[in-house]
């Protein structure tokens, strides 16, 4: 990965007109590229989503099995908003001027069961840099049984892959919350980062511990005084995962892994052939564009293209930015990619697993 590179020919002005329309848009309207009050709102909102079905089971409150899930279901809901909505611009830096109040906010998704250190670089680093770029972009690096790009290699289970997907979906944040962390921690070292002394063993302590604190409260105080049985609570605690892990993954799936999408391969000496701005328009989409209850709740990310654009500035903006995004890419002859709802988007990724899974 750390030979890869980015043309510097063609649309190289692209980027360079976009930042200084969107520091002019900023400047005009006398506001900065961090959350506002807004955002803050969000977070006391999805913080006590999570946050109150949580302790009221850890109360011994879920007497029921039909509250008992209904708590647990709405903590997964809250779980989700906090990733997508809180923690994703706090460890982009985007959530306050403030680096301590970003590095606390950021904390948000160890408190969630995962680490916001090893998250930093699978998504800041290597999703971002080298989005939809076989065995670079982590987020398309699937398992066997898993093919997200058409550069990956196919096997007959990959035929299947449009209907058993949705499963792993589900899945995918049981595997953040238990083993994912530590494998990505040791592959990461493998490529050059946590170098410093002991840090990947620090890190490791750290990993251990925010995960025995995550499981504390969502399972194991509720294993000990819920009144209900052992397997009901495991099976509860599982629908929550499952509500989260669709969640996230549809959202970021989507906004990548479709029929309109380019999966670029560089050449033979590393070299891509479209500079990064190019290269982010060329394997992004956004979508729903017109629904803004629904961005609120999944924290602005139906604006792909924006984020990857402009990463360090905080999704609140990104509904009045996209105006300038789209403008911009049309005058330089490059695509801006959108679909009208999630819906459609839905149906199109899953196309478009079907497709990798049969050519």
């Amino acid at each position: 990965m750390r030979t890869l590179k980015f043309s510097k020919s063609g649309k190289s002005e692209f980027l360079q007109i976009l930042r200084e329309r969107v520091d002019n848009y900023f400047k005009s309207n006398g506001i900065n590229r961090f959350g506002n009050r807004s955002l803050v709102i969000k977070t006391v909102f999805m913080l006590s989503v999570l946050f109150v079905p949580l302790l009221l089971i850890n109360l011994g409150l879920a007497s029921t099995p039909t509250s008992l899930f209904v708590l647990y279901v709405i903590a997964g809901l809250g779980m989700a908003g906090v990733g997508m909505g809180v923690m994703h611009d706090a460890n982009h830096g985007s959530y306050s001027k403030n680096k301590t109040v970003n590095k606390y906010m950021g904390y948000t998704m160890n408190l969630i069961g995962a680490n916001a250190n090893v998250w930093k670089i699978q998504h800041n680093v290597l999703h971002h840099t080298y989005t939809n770029i076989d065995h670079a972009d982590d987020d398309i690096n699937a398992p066997f049984f898993l093919r997200f790009s058409p550069n990956a290699k196919r096997n007959w289970l990959h035929k299947f892959q449009h209907l058993y997907v949705w499963i792993f979906y589900g899945l995918s944040t049981l595997s953040w919350i238990t083993v994912k962390d530590f494998i990505r921690l040791k592959r990461f070292h493998a490529l050059g980062f946590f170098k410093g002394k002991g840090q990947v063993k620090k890190e490791a302590v750290k990993i251990i511990c925010w995960k025995a604190f995550y499981f504390s409260y969502t399972l194991v105080i509720p294993l000990i005084v819920v009144p209900l049985p052992v397997w009901m609570i495991l099976l509860a605690f599982l629908s929550m995962h499952i509500v989260t892990g669709l969640s996230i993954t549809l959202v970021f799936q989507t906004a990548h892994v479709m029929p309109n999408t380019l999966f670029p391969k560089p050449n033979e000496d590393g070299i891509l052939e479209n500079e990064w701005a190019v290269h982010q328009l060329l394997t992004t989409t956004n979508f729903a564009p017109n629904s803004k209850y629904f961005s609120w709740l999944i924290g602005g990310l139906n604006y792909q293209v924006e984020h990857h654009l402009l990463p360090n500035i905080s999704h609140v903006h990104y509904r009045n930015l996209s105006t300038i995004v789209a403008e911009t890419a049309r005058e330089f002859g490059l695509p801006y990619l959108v679909k009208k709802n999630f819906v459609l988007a839905l149906w199109d990724h899953a196309k478009m697993l079907r497709q990798l899974g049969r050519a």
